[in-house]
């Protein structure tokens, strides 16, 4: 829009020729947000509130008389308060570039001032000290001019080769050089004693490692050999399972064999044998039969003999009677008894030859003569 204007976030805008700022400020501060200004009554102008910077290399005296060279960086800006950027305004805003200037020559006084009181050693020493000094110094000037100080840093500090600071440091470089080759010596032997365990751990894991190399080689040439193994093996083992197969086979054929043997030979053999015995068995059985018929036969024709001798028999039992004395007491009687004797006596021999007819024709004929009555001696005969 037509005379509205805006400043950027780091600036102030300043407007001119109309009616003044708070506190009787010769001109209107807008920092943040946007006015209108009116052309040709009003004129607006931008003081930059951006951070800057002023280098301080000021030789300065100290309070020991030892001239030291001293170098310094102070970071500053126009402060955010309306009153900073009036005074800093009223002051710099014509020339913004002064601000570094005028800022480095009140720390160079200020600095100047504090070192002069200050020893050499305190000032190397206590360089926190000395700046906050200078700020606390340096503040009441930098607030009337609406200036403010962010940091104040000490870069360096110079004898300007008088050889004071160095000499001041010799004892403390003696003694950090005495600590650092004690370190030194205490690292080296640390790192000796490292470097010997290492090697004792390296040592020890090259053993472990060849034990463990020879272990896998081991295993390996085991391996190998019985994989080199395992085809004799494996044919022994077939062939053994072959000769098995054919032992097995041929046990089973000689089996089948001896069933054959049997069923071909054996089994007619028994079979005729048992024939032969039932025949011989029958045949035996038929001779004795046909013996005992025979016997049988023989029996009745001798004993059909006997009876037809009987008489005979009789007869000569009689007639060996006939010489005999022989007295018969009871007459008719006694004689009837005699020759029942007689008749008894030929059957008795009958009896016993039919029984041992199975000893013979000699015991037959013994018997029978043994069964003939024989005379008495007294050629007597008693009767009752």
């Amino acid at each position: 829009m037509f005379g509205y204007r805006v400043p950027a976030p780091d600036e102030a805008m300043l407007i001119s020729g109309g009616r003044q700022g708070r506190n009787g400020a010769p001109f209107r501060v807008v920092t943040g947000h946007g006015a209108f200004v009116v052309p040709f009554f009003r004129k607006a102008r931008y003081l930059s509130l951006a951070m800057s910077e002023s280098e301080v290399a000021e030789q300065c005296v100290t309070k020991q008389g030892i001239s030291l060279n001293v170098r310094s960086v102070i970071a500053f800006k126009v402060g955010n308060d309306e009153e900073s950027i009036v005074n800093a305004g009223q002051r710099f805003l014509s020339d913004q570039d002064q601000m570094s200037t005028l800022t480095g020559r009140i720390f160079a006084g200020h600095l100047r001032s504090i070192i002069g009181s200050m020893t050499v050693e305190e000032i190397v020493t206590e360089r926190q000290k000395l700046a906050s000094e200078v700020l606390d110094g340096s503040k009441a000037e930098m607030i009337k001019i609406g200036l403010t100080v962010d940091s104040l840093q000490i870069q360096s500090i110079d004898d300007m080769n008088s050889g004071y600071i160095d000499a001041m440091a010799a004892p403390h470089n003696a003694a950090i050089q005495r600590q650092a080759q004690i370190a030194q010596a205490q690292a080296n032997q640390a790192a000796a004693q490292a470097q010997q365990e290492s090697q004792r751990a390296q040592a020890e894991y090259a053993r472990k490692t060849a034990v463990v190399q020879a272990q896998y080689k081991a295993e390996i040439d085991k391996a190998q050999a019985e994989a080199a193994q395992a085809g004799p093996l494996m044919q022994a083992q077939t062939q053994i399972g072959v000769i098995n197969a054919q032992s097995e086979l041929a046990q089973r054929q000689s089996e089948l064999r001896k069933r054959q043997l049997v069923a071909e030979v054996v089994r007619p053999a028994e079979a005729e044998a048992e024939k032969v015995r039932i025949l011989a068995i029958a045949d035996a059985e038929r001779m004795r039969i046909l013996a005992e018929a025979a016997a049988s036969n023989d029996r009745v024709a001798l004993d059909r003999t006997l009876i037809d001798q009987l008489p005979q028999i009789v007869s000569a039992a009689a007639g060996g009677l006939a010489g005999a004395n022989v007295n018969v007491l009871n007459g008719a009687d006694g004689l009837s008894e005699i020759a029942a004797g007689l008749v008894g006596q030929g059957l008795t021999i009958l009896d016993s030859i039919k029984k041992n007819l199975a000893a013979g024709p000699e015991a037959t004929a013994a018997a029978a003569v043994a069964r003939l009555p024989q005379a008495p001696q007294d050629g007597r005969q008693s009767g009752s």
